[in-house]
């Protein structure tokens, strides 16, 4: 995960430490990965968090140490109306994708 997407996490929950859990991405054993702020950046002791396109995905200490690239997630496949039907986003053309990327959903006042 990117140092600034650590920060703003940070910003919005107002603390200086995440704490993600579930199980490794590679070998499936229960993980938990803590990131702290300090002077000199960040300590992250437990593994590491990866963020796919808003989809937090961990790995252990072991599996990192063996292979820093993550593998053995299957990305999901968006719909969306383009042009009256349903089509994979990842088929549109990339002025439409970008339109989606730009998208905002909206709050109901109720």
């Amino acid at each position: 995960m990117k140092a600034d997407k650590i920060y703003e996490l940070m910003e919005e929950g107002k603390t200086n430490s995440l704490k993600f859990t579930g199980t490794c991405g590679d070998c499936g054993e229960d993980i938990a990965v803590v990131i702290n702020c300090i002077k000199e950046g960040f300590e992250i002791t437990g593994g590491a968090v990866y963020d796919v396109e808003g989809d937090y995905i961990g790995k252990c200490d072991d599996c990192f140490i063996k292979n820093k690239t993550l593998k053995n997630y299957q990305e999901c496949e968006v719909y969306s109306r383009v042009v009256g039907y349903l089509r994979p986003v990842s088929q549109w053309n990339p002025g439409k994708q970008a339109e989606f990327r730009d998208r905002v959903m909206l709050k109901d006042k109720g």
